[in-house]
């Protein structure tokens, strides 16, 4: 295990700190706290850390190419919009989820501009198959869910090609991490195969990134530490964290060369032995990331 040099950007102490998204035109790193129906933002270059309420839990962001935000949200995919101290959130698409308490989690736009996320039912312990990863375009709205049977979906990724798709579930029963053909031409998938089994290393994988030399980066949650595999899913490189449950991780900076990486704040009392879970910690790993496509609104 590597111990990085960490900087302790956002001391926010968030119940389940989620989604960090670099925008560069703003220089700033936008995150989600999903129990808490909270978006925050962060101006790298003052410090300076906002809380934006919304009505909706919001369980990812990707930026859009007319410069706001999308999510996906408690109902389905909505713009998010932001003026002074205030957010809104415009629903566009609901998804029909087969069961009442779930949620959207973890997603990003492919290289195209797709927006892609993946389902959940809250209560985790219950461990049902029935979350599933769905498309959303300007173009065509929703569809799926692409793939199904997912109990917590998650890792999703793509390779700085676009061709491939790296797609995982945390949940503690699985605890695997999938690689796909990706078509960037219609977004089709195909020979799903396994990537990484992560019963074999710290940590249930959650969020992950792809860097621009192509490896996968993905938060071993409960095992506090990130992990990087090759693109042939030999692991790389491991870096200990000072938070037992980070969630995911994410390139930002002007140079793409700093990784942002939320985490999750353990219940009451394990909560007082870790000062800086739920806090947004960023180091730099030494390589670049790859620049996310905004969502394609038309």
């Amino acid at each position: 295990m590597n111990t990085p040099a960490l900087e302790v950007v956002a001391p926010t102490r968030n119940a389940v700190g989620e989604s960090p998204m670099w925008h560069a035109g703003e220089g700033a790193v936008y995150w989600t706290d999903i129990p808490a129906k909270a978006v925050y933002r962060l101006d790298v270059s003052s410090g300076v850390h906002t809380r934006y309420d919304v009505a909706e839990m919001v369980g990812c962001l990707a930026l859009a190419d007319d410069g706001g935000l999308i999510a996906a949200t408690r109902r389905g995919v909505a713009r998010l919009g932001i003026e002074g101290d205030r957010a809104t959130l415009d629903p566009i698409d609901d998804v029909a989820y087969p069961r009442d308490g779930m949620r959207a989690n973890d997603g990003r736009c492919d290289r195209q501009g797709r927006f892609w996320f993946g389902t959940m039912l809250m209560d985790m312990a219950a461990a049902q198959p029935v979350g599933g990863l769905y498309c959303h375009t300007g173009a065509r709205g929703l569809d799926g869910p692409r793939i199904d049977g997912l109990i917590v979906q998650n890792g999703l990724a793509f390779s700085p090609d676009g061709r491939t798709m790296y797609l995982s579930d945390s949940h503690a029963s699985v605890r695997r991490v999938w690689a796909f053909d990706f078509d960037p031409d219609d977004g089709a998938m195909s020979n799903r195969r396994p990537f990484v089994d992560m019963n074999a290393y710290p940590g249930r994988p959650d969020g992950a990134a792809v860097d621009a030399e192509g490896a996968y980066w993905t938060c071993g949650n409960d095992g506090g530490c990130i992990h990087r595999f090759a693109p042939d899913g030999k692991r790389i490189a491991s870096y200990t964290l000072p938070v037992s449950k980070p969630s995911m991780a994410s390139f930002g900076g002007p140079d793409l060369d700093w990784l942002f990486v939320t985490s999750i704040r353990p219940p009451a009392p394990r909560d007082a032995d870790e000062p800086l879970a739920g806090s947004l910690l960023a180091f730099r790993p030494g390589v670049n990331g790859v620049p996310e496509t905004p969502y394609a609104t038309h």
